[in-house]
């Protein structure tokens, strides 16, 4: 019976992990729902790759780096023999639900540089990134490392609060990928030559909004079961999640003029806004935290589009960076005791944290592709890009039966 209470938030923080695992295979549907045809496979191929990547770079590295935490111990201390580790292996499922977070930074980018990135620069980023660069912020801000978060609170009278990782995760992947597209440059026929954006449609609404909804329901195990146990779960995480999707979904709706593109990416924005405070939340504050998504992530896409030229193929940016750093501050607006909200957060504490967040971001996204950039080079040939990431790199297509003639 004692082992009961451990057993049950194992299996608690599995499923969660499991959630928040089947979330990248709606990172893999999205973007091969977006790109041209020519690229789905590349796609598809890039997330699951970057996913194994991810596992293997932060368990060597990255959360050791987090959290001071190794795993060359024998099996029976990883599984709670001696009490370093928690008992029935519950620190262990930790690490995985944690893994698949870190594993998101590389799936966010690859929205961004679709198209036209070589294959072995990203495998050699998605190292760099989730080995080293993600695990010292979500270190800072999740384990406290190097006082940081106490000198915030000393500041500001409260620590920088992210409660599931509108900044740790979104924000930080959104803006480590402007620096990456900004060093790839445009597709080729993105725009003209006098700078005008020529539309390049989705090659399919269906595949697009399958990874939607993929996202949307991996997101109630990356928001609720951040709580990592069953005695700390709240319900409330999981309504102002939704009631921020619901948000998100009806503004874009609105503010993108019935486009189906933006309706799908408008639910995520919502949910990437409203982690960070979807503990401290009322329901009518999630709303308005989303709805101001979906208006963001809108009119974010047009303008980097059409007015910057920058061609982020997914909108990873707006989406991620600009709606991940919205929900970072909103935390601190909405999660105020005078607007209905738990308190125990400070608008400057968010702001300073926010902005820490998006500054390294930044950092190391133009320092990790920016060193491959001029060693190895980051874009497919001229040739290649023409004929598609799918038969360049992997050497078949999304149907090669058909590509026969059969």
């Amino acid at each position: 019976m004692s082992t009961a209470p451990a057993g049950a938030d194992v299996f608690f923080v599995l499923i969660g992990a499991i959630l928040v695992f089947a979330m990248h295979g709606g990172f893999a549907f999205l973007e091969a729902g977006t790109v041209r045809h020519k690229n789905q496979v590349n796609a598809l191929v890039k997330i699951l790759t970057d996913f194994a990547i991810s596992t293997l770079a932060y368990f060597f590295v990255g959360y050791a780096i987090a959290y001071g935490t190794t795993f060359f111990v024998s099996a029976q201390v990883l599984s709670g023999a001696d009490g370093t580790f928690e008992p029935q292996g519950l620190s262990l499922v930790k690490f995985f639900f944690l893994t698949t977070f870190a594993a998101a930074i590389p799936a966010i980018i690859s929205g961004g540089i679709a198209e036209r990135m070589r294959f072995l620069p990203q495998c050699l980023a998605t190292v760099a990134l989730v080995g080293v660069a993600y695990p010292l912020f979500e270190g800072i801000v999740w384990n406290g490392n190097f006082g940081l978060q106490a000198m915030v609170e000393a500041a500001f009278g409260a620590k920088f609060h992210d409660f599931a990782g509108s900044v740790v995760v979104h924000a930080f992947g959104g803006w480590a990928a402007l620096a990456a597209v900004l060093l790839l440059g445009a597709r080729r026929g993105r725009y003209d030559k006098q700078g005008r954006a020529i539309g390049i449609p989705p090659s399919s609404i269906p595949w697009l909004a399958l990874g939607s909804w993929l996202l949307c329901t991996g997101w109630f195990g990356f928001n609720v079961m951040t709580a990592a146990s069953l005695a700390n779960v709240s319900g409330l995480v999981a309504l102002n999640s939704l009631m921020a999707m619901a948000g998100g979904i009806l503004t874009a709706l609105i503010a993108g003029r019935n486009d189906p593109g933006f309706v799908h990416n408008g639910a995520l924005a919502g949910l990437v806004a409203v982690c960070a405070g979807s503990d401290v939340m009322h329901p009518v504050g999630a709303l308005l935290v989303g709805g101001i998504a979906g208006v963001i992530f809108v009119k974010g896409f047009e303008i980097c589009q059409n007015r910057l030229k920058i061609d982020d193929v997914l909108g990873v940016w707006p989406l991620h960076g600009l709606c991940g750093a919205w929900g970072g501050v909103a935390a601190g607006v909405f999660g105020l005791e005078s607007l209905g909200g738990m308190g125990g957060v400070s608008p400057l504490a968010q702001i300073a944290g926010t902005g820490a967040g998006v500054l390294l971001a930044l950092m190391a996204g133009f320092l990790v592709y920016g060193v491959i950039k001029s060693t190895i080079g980051l874009r497919l040939s001229q040739e290649e890009e023409f004929r598609g990431a799918d038969l360049s790199i992997h050497h078949i297509s999304a149907n090669p039966e058909h590509d026969l003639g059969r």
